[in-house]
């Protein structure tokens, strides 16, 4: 038997799913402080939690025989990753489960805007009948910008579409073909900001989409435009909202979720009447709730009963020596991975991982997962894992495949990754040194030979004199060393590339001053 320690409130039919299973004890214990709830999680080889409850410090330590920890719902704020995993234990989630929920909160909120229902409300409560005053538009015919096009944004495009709305999206990580399955225009982001007569987020908060509507794309956002929030508070630029709905120059916006939450009293946006709220409800229905208690209820049994791993956001634990064969490789892959994430120019559509020589010998499929977190860790809002990375790559559109083979050109071992985007092909190449030091030794048609550490600064450029002597010019007068340098020539080719390991990340000032040199063709940068 497997006990199952119940931490939060759970929709019946959840219960009922994990009773379900005779190998299951269940423990339903909700609202417990976490003085209480020790001696239950201390008994259990499992915990189930919604947000209240955090299994963090004194709790997950008297977890002794904890192997799975299961969160109805999509966020894992209320979970120490770092210490689970250290500890192996497996953390599930349930991330499509209140999609359709979310989705149908933001056309709700969408409708709302377009006909000022929150005023109209409190206009009748006061015995006023303000019909002139309160004239609303039309969302059929309107274009609705979409930012962000995972599962909630292309269940709000359906639904958009039902109202013959025009819809157009941005999201650089999903491909054009994926856009056009769901009847979706793809735009660049300020194309969308100028055209939207709505824009809708539905992209997770990440350091490349934190601020993504600043103050200048909200100003350049179409006079009489309006917004919806439903994704995540810090997307937004509030103070910037607040001034220019105030201003008319946005003629409102509909926020479910904040910078801060709850906001503060005092907040300055309860100040501005043409914006409108809820209290980040958009897992808020008893279908949704439903819904994430059967699931989660689903992927414990499954883990415990039969070992299958469902929707994990953490590395799930690892026999130690075959960890120890494969933590190199996998290293590896990982930076290799992310320098294609760098390099690539349009969204993939397809991805080959392959392990050549000694490595070949091994369990390779660990070492795929790892170049895929590698390529995508940067873009979502859940970890990206060595159990969801080929998951999530393939939901967004990219073809996953695996290959292996014993024999391997020049090294001893060796790990390729082709990718494909629709515009070009990236082919890197790299091997690991004394077994442990990983190395990137070819990009394309080019031998280059240098450590993936620190900060690498990469460029491509005319094959002639000066080249070299010219970027360190411009390195040199921002203060910036080179500790190591590496340039590569392809046969047949007037074109060379140069790999230099430099002290410090560069501004964008000093790229851009690269770039200016006549002879360089790309410049790009990427840490370690």
């Amino acid at each position: 038997m497997f006990k199952v320690f119940v931490a939060d409130k759970l929709s019946e039919e959840g219960i009922a799913a994990l009773k379900q299973y005779p190998e299951l004890d269940i423990d339903f214990a909700a609202g417990l402080s976490v003085a209480d709830a020790i001696p239950h999680a201390a008994e259990a080889d499992a915990i189930i939690v919604r947000s209240a409850t955090k299994i963090k410090g004194e709790l997950l330590a008297a977890a002794k025989k904890v192997k799975v920890v299961g969160r109805a719902g999509i966020g894992v704020d209320n979970v120490d990753l770092e210490a689970c995993t250290e500890r192996g234990i497996v953390v599930l989630n349930t991330p499509d489960a209140n999609a359709t929920t979310t989705a149908e909160l933001a056309i709700a909120h969408l409708f709302s805007l377009a006909r000022g229902l929150p005023a109209a409300d409190v206009s009748v409560r006061a015995g006023k009948w303000e019909r002139n005053s309160m004239v609303g538009t039309e969302v059929s015919g309107k274009t609705v910008g979409i930012i962000g096009f995972g599962t909630i944004g292309r269940l709000f495009a359906e639904r958009a579409r039902g109202l013959k709305m025009r819809v157009i999206g941005f999201d650089p990580f999903v491909t054009e073909a994926t856009f056009t399955e769901y009847g979706v225009e793809k735009v660049d982001l300020d194309q969308l900001v100028a055209e939207a007569d709505f824009i809708s987020l539905h992209c997770p908060v990440t350091n490349g989409t934190r601020g993504i509507l600043s103050r200048e794309r909200l100003a350049a956002m179409k006079k009489g435009a309006r917004l919806i929030n439903c994704a995540r508070g810090g997307l937004v630029d509030e103070a910037a909202l607040i001034e220019l709905v105030t201003s008319g120059h946005l003629a409102g916006a509909a926020l479910d979720v904040f910078d801060e939450e709850p906001p503060a009293k005092d907040s300055p946006l309860f100040g501005v009447p043409n914006i409108q709220f809820t209290p980040h409800l958009g897992a808020s229905t008893h279908e949704a709730q439903t819904a994430v208690g059967i699931e989660i209820a689903h992927q414990i049994a499954a883990f415990l009963i039969r070992g299958e791993v469902v929707n994990s956001v953490n590395v799930p634990s690892m026999a130690p020596e075959m960890a120890a064969k494969l933590s190199p490789y996998m290293d590896l892959a990982r930076k290799l991975g992310r320098l294609v994430c760098r390099m690539s120019e349009a969204p993939l559509t397809a991805v080959e991982i392959g392990v050549f020589g000694q490595a070949a010998t091994l369990n390779t499929h660990p070492i795929a997962s790892a170049a895929m977190v590698g390529m995508l860790c940067e873009h979502h809002a859940v970890p990206v894992n060595q159990i969801n990375a080929i998951q999530l790559a393939k939901r967004q559109g990219i073809q996953v495949t695996e290959t292996s083979s014993s024999d391997s050109r020049d090294y001893v071992s060796m790990v390729r990754i082709v990718a494909r985007n629709g515009q070009q092909t990236l082919s890197i190449e790299g091997t690991l040194f004394d077994e442990r030091h990983p190395r990137l030794v070819r990009v394309n048609d080019y031998e280059v030979e240098t450590a993936l550490e620190g900060h690498l600064l990469f460029t491509r450029h005319a094959d002639q004199p000066g080249v070299v002597g010219a970027l360190g010019d411009v390195l040199g007068r921002e203060g910036i060393n080179i500790s190591r340098m590496q340039v590569g020539v392809a046969k047949g080719s007037d074109r060379a590339i140069a790999v230099l390991g430099v002290s410090r990340a560069l501004e964008q000032k000093t790229l851009d001053a690269l770039a200016a040199i006549a002879a360089i063709d790309k410049v790009m940068q990427v840490g370690f």
